[in-house]
C-alpha cells in the first residue's frame, strides 16, 4: 500500500480510504469482514458520515482495538451552527471516540450550499469551536456534482480548510470545464498545502433504465465499474496524479477488494487511458443526479 503526504497535516495517509459508505445496507458480521481486509491491506484513513447507515457503529466497534492507528474522519450533515454541533457530538457517541481527526462539511456542492455552511450561523462555526476544544483534529470539505471544483476552490479562498475531497476520474477529466475548475482547485490546494482527496474513482455511468435504482447490482448511486481490468484502470489513473493524495474506495463492500487489487497492481497512465478509452458506456455520473 502506498502513503501520501497528507497536506500540511503531515500525516502519511494510505492512498486508498475506507468509504464508510460501503457499510450503508450490511450486517455487522460482514462490516467487519471488510473492514479487517481493509486494515490487513494497509488502509490507514477510514472515513464516514452520519447519513451512511449504520457505518459509524461499525466503525465504532472497532475503535477500542485500532483508533490509535488510524486516522478517523467523519462529516457534518447539517448547515446550521447548532445542528452541527449535533452531529460531531453525536458522531463521536457512534464512533465511541473522544477526538475525530478530521471533520468535513458534507455534499457542498455549489456557491449557494457554500454560502449557508460558511455565513454567520453556519456550520463552519461549529467546526472551528470543535477544533479549538481539541474535540476535532482538522477541517475539510467534501461536495459532488459538476460544480464541486469551482465551489471547493471558493471555499479555501474563504477559509484554510485542511482538507478537499471533490469528483475526479478519467471521463470528468475529458470534460474541458471540469478539467479546467479542478486544475484550478489543485493549484490553489498546492499554494495552501492542503490535501486533495478524490471520490468518484471507479464511476462508469449513472444507472440506466426508466426505474434504475430498483435494479441497480451495487449499492452505489451510479454504477461502477466492476470488472477489474477497469477498475485497475481507473484506480491506476487517479493515483498517476501526485497531487491525490488519496481517494475514497466505492461504497460497497464488493468492490473494496477490487480496488485494493487494483492499487497493488497499478499501470502507467498512458495503459490506464487506453483501456479506459475502449470502456463500453461510460460517461460522467453526474448527467442526473438522484434527488
Amino acid at each position: 500500500m502506498e502513503y501520501r503526504r497528507l497536506g500540511r497535516l503531515g500525516r502519511m495517509n494510505s492512498v486508498l480510504i475506507y468509504g464508510g459508505a460501503a457499510l450503508s445496507r450490511v450486517d455487522p458480521d460482514e462490516a467487519d469482514r471488510s473492514i479487517a481486509l481493509a486494515l490487513e491491506s494497509g488502509v490507514n484513513h477510514f472515513d464516514t458520515a452520519p447519513d451512511y447507515g449504520d457505518s459509524e457503529l461499525h466503525y465504532g466497534r472497532w475503535m477500542p482495538e485500532i483508533r490509535d492507528r488510524i486516522f478517523l474522519s467523519t462529516k457534518i450533515e447539517a448547515r446550521d451552527r447548532d445542528g452541527a454541533w449535533r452531529d460531531i457530538h453525536a458522531s463521536l457517541d457512534r464512533l465511541r471516540t473522544e477526538r475525530i481527526d478530521l471533520i468535513q462539511l458534507h455534499a457542498v456542492g455549489d456557491l449557494e450550499d457554500l454560502d449557508r455552511v460558511t455565513g454567520s450561523g453556519g456550520a463552519l462555526e461549529a467546526a472551528v469551536e470543535a477544533r479549538e476544544q481539541g474535540i476535532v483534529g482538522a477541517i475539510g470539505i467534501t461536495g459532488h456534482g459538476n460544480g464541486a471544483p469551482a465551489t471547493h476552490l471558493e471555499a479555501l479562498r474563504r477559509f484554510p480548510f485542511e482538507t478537499v475531497l471533490t469528483p475526479w476520474n478519467y471521463i470528468l477529466f475529458t470534460e474541458d470545464g471540469f478539467r479546467r475548475d479542478f486544475e484550478a482547485l489543485v493549484s490553489e490546494a498546492r499554494r495552501q498545502d492542503a490535501a486533495l482527496m478524490t471520490i468518484k474513482t471507479i464511476a462508469r455511468r449513472n444507472w440506466q433504465g426508466d426505474r434504475p435504482l430498483e435494479g441497480q447490482r451495487y449499492a452505489t448511486w451510479y454504477e461502477p465499474f466492476d470488472e477489474q481490468c477497469h477498475v485497475d484502470a481507473a484506480v491506476s489513473w487517479v493515483l498517476s496524479h501526485e497531487e491525490i493524495t488519496g481517494i475514497a474506495m466505492a461504497g460497497d463492500v464488493r468492490l473494496v477488494p477490487k480496488m485494493i487489487a487494483a492499487e497493488r497492481e497499478r499501470m502507467s497512465r498512458m495503459d490506464a487511458e487506453d483501456v479506459l478509452l475502449r470502456a463500453p458506456d461510460y460517461s460522467s455520473p453526474f448527467i442526473e443526479m438522484p434527488i
